[in-house]
């Protein structure tokens, strides 16, 4: 296992850039061979090139209404009231159009039974079908095949369960993370939907609605899909909150088979009559644990009112809640239900976890070390997670001054700067990326080597997204994690982690797991270090220095 690798960024070896504290940088920066994006770990049929900057304004998907100055949707959604479907005569949908291919009707039950074994699958449903393990055998258009065996070898094992069941008109749940597949594993059975649907008339509405959490998200799902809509004859448009309206009004006019959209601008559309949903048999949950962690759920449930009740529905999900869980039982009918991999919280074990025990006002020159040596590599590419939007301007700003090749997104941002800051650091003109929780939540590039949390997260769920964010697609990436005092009741959290993944436990966490203990399960936890008050980290020269090779506990590389 790779956990007891070396920190290659330990500080025994500080003579070649003099960085102690963010002295004025020497020799600049060169990207080596870290630059560029590509489609190798993704799933879109070319990269995502300039990450949708047709786009202008703010909001993230968050900001349908302006009326919160960070960019999120606030307050109750428009009025909208539910369409009584009783007193509408509705066509039956046809919603199974799955023919299995004969290589997969003569596949053994053994043979299947394996694959999802070693693939650690979980599957639960009546009436399941097989799934598929090569394009070929996935009853889709010559185009879109010819498409897919362009970009990839063989479907993710999402897509291989997922286009059955979606095929076959079942409602699914999947347990899916980001960089799975999942995005092709709904777009494209929802483009056979729309194939095999009556032709839609100028003033109808979309077939297919997809709902996300964030305008990334959107925009990326809508770069993944958009060669295939458009090898297919289908229109779509993304629809997200602080952008000008205008742009998405006309395209929603002139008719579109598939709208992508967050919640908030969505109910703007269909309160001013602009769309409406009562055609829409394909209805995709994405991120539905993010969307309802961001305070989406009054929204969704008035869009769920505008749809027909016998559409067929895909929720997909990090997590799996008792809120994610609630929510299925209401929208789904006798769902099939899939999970890839444990369903324990755990890290991708591709990730070297170096956890390092350290006083707030050695953040910064520590930071500065490691990228020191992290620029000196091919593959430079880094992430920086900041608990507040404050907090990653100053960082920024004070590192720009200093000459580091950084650049930062968070909520405030206009939508134009933002893509405009994607992709400097996709294309890895600004290998490094400052940025807030929020911010990054769509962020989907499969080249970060290395994620930074400069602040600890609220919250296990939030550490594994953002470490998550390196190691993509079998890659191997490396996660720095600074973890002071006050951090000590998400301390055994935290270990459970670290143990899952086989990584290195600082001794000196598991004596803040247990002196945490007292506090109530990390509750109430208040200073319990030296019965004094006082903090029991060591003192050591700012960068470690000869001090014994592992002060911060990450072990001994830069």
């Amino acid at each position: 296992m790779r956990a007891g690798r070396e920190n290659k960024y330990d500080s025994h070896d500080n003579s070649s850039r003099g960085y102690s504290g963010g002295a004025p940088r020497s020799g600049g920066y060169s990207s080596g061979g870290g630059g560029g994006y590509g489609a190798s770990g993704g799933y879109s049929s070319g990269g995502y090139g300039g990450g949708g900057s047709s786009y202008g304004g703010r909001g993230g998907g968050q900001g349908g209404f302006g009326r919160a100055s960070n960019g999120r949707d606030s307050g109750q959604p428009a009025k909208l009231e539910d369409v009584d479907w009783e007193k509408h005569q509705l066509k039956p949908l046809v919603k199974e159009y799955y023919k299995e291919h004969a290589t997969v009707t003569r596949r053994d039950q053994f043979e299947v039974d394996q694959w999802l074994a070693d693939n650690q699958v979980t599957l639960q449903g009546k009436n399941i079908p097989k799934p598929i393990f090569e394009f070929r055998e996935a009853p889709l258009p010559e185009t879109i095949l010819s498409l897919l065996l362009g970009n990839f070898k063989k479907p993710t094992v999402i897509q291989g369960i997922s286009w059955p069941i979606a095929m076959s008109g079942r409602d699914i749940i999947s347990i899916a993370k980001t960089g799975s597949g999942k995005t092709l594993g709904f777009m494209l059975p929802a483009i056979n939907t729309i194939l095999n649907s009556p032709k839609r008339r100028s003033d109808d509405g979309p077939t297919v609605l997809v709902l996300l959490p964030t305008r990334e998200l959107a925009q990326q799902v809508e770069e993944v899909s958009r060669d295939y809509c458009k090898a297919s004859g289908i229109s779509m448009c993304c629809l997200f909150g602080g952008a000008p309206k205008g742009g998405q009004a006309r395209d929603l006019q002139r008719g579109v088979d598939i709208i992508v959209a967050t919640p908030g601008r969505l109910i703007d559309f269909i309160a001013t009559n602009t769309t409406n949903l009562r055609r829409c048999a394909f209805l995709v949950l994405d991120e539905a644990d993010r969307m309802l962690d961001m305070g989406f759920e009054p929204q969704i449930r008035k869009i769920v009112g505008q749809i027909r009740p016998d559409r067929q529905t895909m929720m997909f999900s990090a997590t799996w809640p008792k809120e994610v869980r609630n929510m299925a039982s209401e929208f789904q009918t006798d769902p099939a239900w899939l999970n890839v991999g444990s369903m324990e919280l755990a890290a991708n074990h591709n990730i070297t976890q170096h956890i390092e025990l350290i006083e707030e006002n050695e953040k910064q020159p520590r930071m500065l070390q490691l990228l020191d040596g992290i620029l000196k590599t091919t593959e430079p590419k880094t992430i920086i997670f900041v608990e507040t939007k404050r907090k990653a301007d100053d960082l920024t700003k004070n590192m720009r001054r200093e000459g580091w090749p950084v650049m930062c997104i968070h909520g405030d941002k206009g939508q134009s700067e933002r893509d405009w800051v994607l992709r400097q650091f996709k294309e890895g003109k600004n290998p490094v990326l400052l940025a807030t929780d929020v911010a990054a939540r769509g962020l989907d590039v499969s080249d970060i080597k290395y994620v930074i949390n400069y602040d600890y997260p609220n919250n296990s769920e939030d550490y594994v997204h953002r470490i998550g964010r390196t190691g993509r697609s079998d890659q191997t990436g490396d996660a720095y994690t600074f973890f002071t005092s006050s951090n000590g009741p998400k301390a055994r959290d935290l270990i459970k982690i670290l143990d899952e993944a086989k990584q290195k436990v600082p001794e000196r966490l598991r004596e803040m797991a247990n002196n945490s203990r007292g506090g109530g399960g990390g509750r109430g936890f208040k200073r319990p270090y030296n019965n004094g008050g006082g903090s029991n980290f060591d003192k050591r020269p700012r960068f470690g220095g000869n001090s014994g090779g592992g002060s911060y506990g990450g072990g001994g590389r830069w």
